[in-house]
């Protein structure tokens, strides 16, 4: 029996990368899951046939959307223990250049949608739940052409630090986890080979690192013996160094 049994979680984007490790391992730890996806139907249906996690499709940056999600995750689930935000957009650009258009929906998905859930999650989930955002590196890493996406995350974390406080009584825990370097397909489309062997350099383990990784943390917050941990943001990240 898994340290997740009898556990409801909904994990938003889980049809790829991180978020598809973290539906597996907490489908793994014996939790019933409720994921999202955009575009990928396919991947989609392989997670679900593989786990037996349920697929949603929604597009965050969409408020009826939005609310399909948290309607679902009522139907299929009928309670909630755990919500997992992990679903984003990364659209990179100097702010000189960066579109409004784009800056718009970059925050309605990634800052926007996020904080709906949290406050979804904290009007209906059960006492001793647990919230875990996926946050990323650059909130503390000022690269060129990542203000925007790096201001939507540093917002969310900020939501957890508040919301923590407000539903401690209840028991329940408010994280987000901060990956760095993870081999995604996001990552290899956006660095050359050369790029991705100096982070190996400037990494305490030498490796980038994989989406279990990421999802062994996720897991751990989620499970009972990260009662003790709220308001955090826990750098995964390998030892980069900044």
């Amino acid at each position: 029996m898994g340290t997740l049994s009898g556990k409801h979680a909904v994990v938003t984007g889980g049809s790829r990368g991180i978020g598809r490790a973290i539906v597996e391992r907490l489908c793994a730890e014996g939790a019933q899951v409720v994921f999202t996806y955009l575009r990928n139907e396919a991947a989609a249906e392989q997670v679900s046939v593989r786990t037996g996690a349920q697929a949603v499709r929604i597009d965050l940056g969409r408020r009826a959307d939005v609310d399909l999600m948290f309607a679902e995750a009522r139907r299929r689930l009928g309670r909630l223990d755990i919500l997992v935000n992990n679903a984003a957009m990364n659209d990179t650009g100097v702010v000189s250049e960066y579109g409004e258009e784009l800056y718009d929906q970059m925050m309605a998905t990634n800052t926007k949608a996020v904080f709906l859930a949290m406050q979804w999650a904290a009007r209906t989930m059960r006492e001793g739940g647990r919230i875990v955002n996926i946050s990323t590196l650059n909130t503390d890493l000022p690269a060129p052409g990542t203000a925007v996406y790096a201001a939507s995350k540093a917002a969310v974390e900020q939501f957890a630090r508040v919301l923590a406080r407000e539903v401690g009584p209840r028991g329940i825990t408010v994280n987000s986890v901060s990956p760095g370097a993870v081999d995604t397909e996001l990552l290899h489309s956006t660095n050359t080979p050369e790029a991705l062997a100096q982070v190996q350099d400037f990494t305490a383990l030498r490796r980038i690192g994989q989406p279990d990784d990421i999802a062994g943390v996720v897991a751990f917050l989620a499970g009972p013996d990260g009662r003790w941990i709220t308001g955090q943001t826990i750098r995964a990240t390998g030892g980069l160094l900044l």
